[in-house]
């Protein structure tokens, strides 16, 4: 049997534990999508046929294909294409100018939408009240950077009916002032959906070349795949779009989202869509809120933060989260649960514990974002991902405390946070994701800053939890083999071995040798996925098909 394609580089970083010692590999070989052959270039020889295609990148390191385990890639392509990016916007000013911006040439009834809305730029707690002030009679509406609140405008609030007296099945609300009227922060899903539901209609066809275009980005920072921890419409028109016209970039894992509080026809909806697919993209698994965020006060922590909140959990009936991971799980479906607060994770573990695992995957518990002493060891002992996105600690918290999170939560928890150390230590799998569009999408940027505590592009910022940073193998192995294991596909991704899928990334140098501030840095030359090579970078692989000599 010949190959259909041969990959030689400088070395193969297999991170496949199963490899018999000898010497290092420079050459993959690959047949029907899967590899069929690990190392040396010379020995792979035989398998060049007539038709073997030869990609070759001298000095290159290739590696198994990173994977991001917790993203949002069409409601966050979707946001970002139609609305203005509030990153890095740390005042008021900031935030009024960049709308202003915006509103420029647009009808005066035209709706203004933003997101990474940083909530410590309001002096006190969220209004938009300022938005009166400087876009008079103007709907905007800005999403808050944890993706957990809206900031709407008074015109939003007129044209939406908000009112305050709104009553939702979850832990959703609309704030009101001393006055009893809506001050323009509404929280969680619930109640944002009020709002989202007034947006105007983004048509698949642009609704499709956003996310496409944000799945190139991907790509093109060296993801062959992703975990979409969500499947709401127009997810499965806007894959379907794009696979009738062409390729999906990357592989994408889909775990629809079981509302807080519903009821079991939704579970049995949701069951109902377990298997459904396209080529690059399927449905598996369930995705739970248990909790909300500390930033809004909807996390579930043992006890209350400074203002008396993030003491109750988004699902107010806690048996029927408990009946749900039952449904799920008696039915083979694995399950993730968002849960940020202490006790949110530690009522998810001993719900998962009694529901018991499922063959098909793990299941998961996403955020993680402070953790006591005594749950270290039971996501070993109970097989649960610990799926985090340390990003949110290094871009979202200051070592100093004097951000949200922190004040809110006090310095005991807050040096609890995001313990990557500490899990892997006890033995837990630690899967790596960004939460995008919440994190920055680039994975080499989340793999660095996990290695610093810090913004990777930031040298003079303090380091926030500085214990908690792991190696550069620690880092990969998260959105690599610790990736397939969250997928329940350790036989076939995570690793380069015989029989896995051929999904590859190949960088210009080895991140296993570089500082993490030179990781953003390197470049991503290719992406294969399932066999299939996608060049990148500015000076393409040399393709030896007709060359002599080896291999």
């Amino acid at each position: 049997m010949y190959a259909d394609a041969i990959v030689l580089a400088g070395h193969v970083e297999t991170f496949d534990e199963t490899r018999p010692a000898g010497p290092p590999a420079d050459a993959v070989a690959v047949a029907d999508g899967r590899v069929v052959a690990v190392g040396g270039t010379e020995a792979l020889g035989p398998l060049r046929g007539p038709g073997t295609v030869v990609h070759a990148f001298p000095g290159a390191t290739v590696m198994p294909g990173l994977v991001d385990v917790h993203a949002h890639p069409v409601w966050g392509s979707i946001e970002a294409g139609c609305g203005v990016s509030l990153s890095g916007a740390v005042t008021l000013d900031d935030v009024c100018a960049r709308l202003a911006g915006a509103a420029e040439g647009r009808p005066p009834g035209a709706w203004i939408t933003g997101f990474d809305l940083d909530v410590n730029v309001f002096d006190g707690e969220p209004s938009g009240a300022v938005f009166a002030e400087r876009l008079p009679g103007r709907p905007v509406s800005l999403m808050t950077q944890d993706a957990h609140a809206l900031v709407v405008s008074p015109r939003v609030v007129e044209l939406v009916g908000l009112t305050g007296r709104e009553t939702f099945h979850d832990a959703s609300s609309v704030e009101v002032g001393p006055d009893g009227r809506p001050t323009g922060h509404v929280v969680e899903l619930q109640a944002m959906q009020l709002v989202l539901d007034h947006y105007p209609d983004v048509p698949v066809d642009t609704a499709a070349g956003y996310v496409l275009a944000q799945l190139d980005r991907f790509a093109r920072s060296g993801l062959t795949g992703l975990h979409a921890l969500d499947f709401t419409d127009p997810s499965e028109a806007v894959y379907r779009h794009i696979e009738d016209r062409g390729e999906l970039p990357l592989r994408i894992r889909c775990s629809p989202l079981v509302p807080a509080d519903s009821a079991p026809e939704t579970w049995q909806a949701v069951a109902g869509l377990q298997g459904r697919r396209g080529r690059r993209w399927h449905v598996e698994g369930a995705k739970f809120m248990l909790d909300g965020t500390a930033d809004n006060g909807t996390a579930w922590f043992e006890q209350p933060d400074v203002h008396g909140q993030n003491r109750a959990p988004l699902w107010r009936d806690l048996d029927a989260y408990r009946a749900a991971m039952r449904f799920f799980a008696e039915r083979g479906i694995p399950t993730a649960t968002h849960a940020i607060g202490d006790q949110a994770v530690r009522f998810a573990l001993d719900v998962i514990e009694e529901a018991g695992p499922v063959a098909r995957a793990p299941h998961r518990i996403e955020h993680i974002e402070s953790l006591p002493d005594d749950l270290l060891h039971r996501f070993a002992e109970l097989d649960v991902v610990a799926s985090l996105q340390p990003v949110h600690g290094t871009r979202h918290t200051r070592a100093d405390a004097t951000d949200n999170w922190s004040r809110r939560i006090g310095p005991d928890r807050a040096a609890r946070g995001w313990r990557t150390r500490d899990l892997l230590d006890h033995g837990a799998v630690v899967a790596l994701g960004s939460d995008w569009p919440i994190g920055p999408g680039d994975p080499r940027i989340a793999l660095a800053d996990c290695q610093l505590r810090r913004p990777v592009e930031e040298p003079g910022t303090a380091p926030v939890q500085p214990g908690q940073a792991i190696s550069a193998r620690e880092a990969y192995a998260g959105m690599t083999t610790a990736a397939a294991h969250a997928a329940g596909a350790s036989d076939r991704l995570g690793r380069i071995a015989p029989g896995c899928l051929a999904d590859l990334t190949v960088f210009a140098a080895n991140p296993m040798d570089l500082a993490p501030e030179a990781q953003p840095g390197n470049t991503v030359l290719a992406t294969v996925v399932g066999g299939a090579v996608r060049l990148h970078a500015n000076h393409p692989a040399e393709d030896v098909n007709d060359a002599e000599g080896t291999p």
